[in-house]
């Protein structure tokens, strides 16, 4: 029998909110603190010693390329959270067991996809987006070797989604630090002493997913908890198999039409030459940070709002989703502070050369001011889709997002054919879709409507 206690683990469900979110806020937030580092490295280290052609290689194009595949399983992957936290919530251990097998099974079978759709179609994607043929080289040796390792980061992904769902978030912070902390040295060897430029950043990002992979499946090995995964258990539930999908492919859907708006703004940025396009690419991982921020306290919220719709805590759902926005709110706001006036320090941790640093810096100074813009979209969405809703979120995001910064894009870059152009389809389209998520979340029909499917005893006002 498999051991089960939600006190036990964690506070989510009881306990004083906002003390329950930071404690588990923070080790998220250091987790993808660990991994925009990791991610800011492979930057660093070819900018610093191979040039800025290499640093447009390993980021602008293949970033966004490898974020459309990984992106979308990740999303996909969701459904299979936000059903174990509800399970785990009402404390049904066996469900709990049922669907990390399943999720498992699902993170294999879309590995060997990705691979070999990843190698197939690198060389045609990248010439699709207008990759400079300077460039083109370094982006499809990056390609091709994480691509035939993609089953490492999903795997990851899977497995500490399948931890942050029964509350712990602890263990996916230290295995990220640990690859992180491979990656650096890694880098460091094969770009720096060895000289293999943009194949020694693939190299060492390759082995580094390996071992945070490993360690992820070790600790869902070892627990005897009802998240215990048995290797010879591996296979497809289809009961929770379609459940997982119908909560994770809209997410996965509309992480894959972020990543078409991206590719479409990306090819944008191409037209303005390397010099933009290092400047986009660096900006990119200081970017990262912020959405590393906003990703913390959108896992949170969905965490806290799966457990508590299992417990049907319902009161506790809305106060999680308060106090998480005050905290985004203020978070984004210090953010844009700090990155709109320290800035062109970051930047020269990436290059010395003036002319990318002056384009980064309009880049930077552009969006850095609207980040605030975007923060109910992502504490929304995650506490909608917490509750199984994710066919609205979807579409919101779909048409507020991704669809009018397409439409911006064809229409306005045309006519003021400049990088500000590009840059502001971002703040324009935040602004929209939180303004629809904040109706669509203010009418209160998603929770009755997931109350009801669920069976559960409805609402109390």
């Amino acid at each position: 029998m498999f051991r089960q206690s939600v006190q036990e683990e964690n506070g989510i469900t009881e306990g004083i909110i906002w003390k329950q979110l930071l404690i588990f806020f923070f080790p998220i937030l250091f987790g993808t603190f660990f991994q925009q580092l990791y991610n800011t490295v492979d930057a660093i280290v070819v900018g610093q010693f191979v040039g800025k052609e290499a640093l447009a290689a390993v980021g602008g194009a293949t970033g966004t390329l490898i974020n459309l595949l990984v992106g979308f399983f990740t999303g996909l992957s969701s459904g299979a959270t936000v059903i174990i936290s509800q399970f785990y919530g009402a404390q049904k251990g066996e469900e709990v067991s049922r669907t990390v097998h399943s999720a498992v099974a699902l993170c294999l079978a879309g590995g060997v996809l990705f691979t070999v759709t990843g190698n197939l179609c690198a060389s045609w994607a990248l010439r699709a987006m207008g990759t400079p043929e300077n460039i083109l080289g370094g982006a499809l040796t990056y390609l091709r070797v994480y691509f035939s390792g993609i089953i490492f980061p999903l795997i990851y992904n899977m497995g500490s989604g399948i931890l942050r769902a029964v509350g712990d978030s602890r263990r996916p912070l230290y295995f990220l630090i640990v690859c992180c902390m491979v990656n650096l040295a890694l880098d460091l060897l094969f770009v720096a002493v060895f000289r293999w430029g943009v194949l020694g950043v693939a190299v060492a990002t390759l082995v580094s997913q390996a071992i945070s992979a490993a360690l992820v499946i070790l600790a869902l090995i070892k627990t005897d908890r009802s998240y215990h995964f048995d290797p010879h258990q591996i296979r497809f539930h289809t009961d929770l198999l379609k459940k997982i999908i119908r909560i994770g492919l809209p997410a996965g859907l509309q992480s894959v039409m972020y990543g078409l708006s991206n590719i479409v703004i990306q090819s944008a940025i191409n037209a303005f030459g390397t010099d933009v396009m290092a400047a986009w690419t660096a900006y990119g991982k200081i970017d990262g940070f912020f959405w590393m921020l906003m990703s913390a306290f959108g896992v949170s919220v969905t965490t806290f709002v799966g457990q508590n719709f299992g417990a049907q805590s319902y009161g506790r759902i809305r106060k999680s989703v308060r106090v998480s926005s005050g905290m985004a709110l203020g978070t984004s706001l210090t953010l844009s502070v700090l990155l709109y006036f320290f800035g062109p320090y970051v930047y020269r941790l990436f290059t010395s050369d003036p002319v990318v640093i002056e384009q980064g810096m309009l880049i930077l100074r552009t969006l850095t001011p609207t980040y605030f813009t975007y923060v109910a979209i992502e504490i929304l969405a995650g506490a909608v889709r917490g509750t199984g809703d994710a066919l609205i979120p979807m579409l919101i995001t779909g048409i507020g997002v991704c669809v009018l910064r397409i439409v911006w894009i064809a229409l306005a870059v045309p006519v003021w054919p400049e990088v500000r152009t590009v840059v502001l389809s971002y703040p324009i389209t935040w602004s929209v879709t939180s303004v629809l998520f904040i109706l669509y979340y203010l009418q209160g029909g998603w929770l009755r409507r997931q109350i009801a499917k669920a069976g559960y005893a409805p609402e109390v006002r």
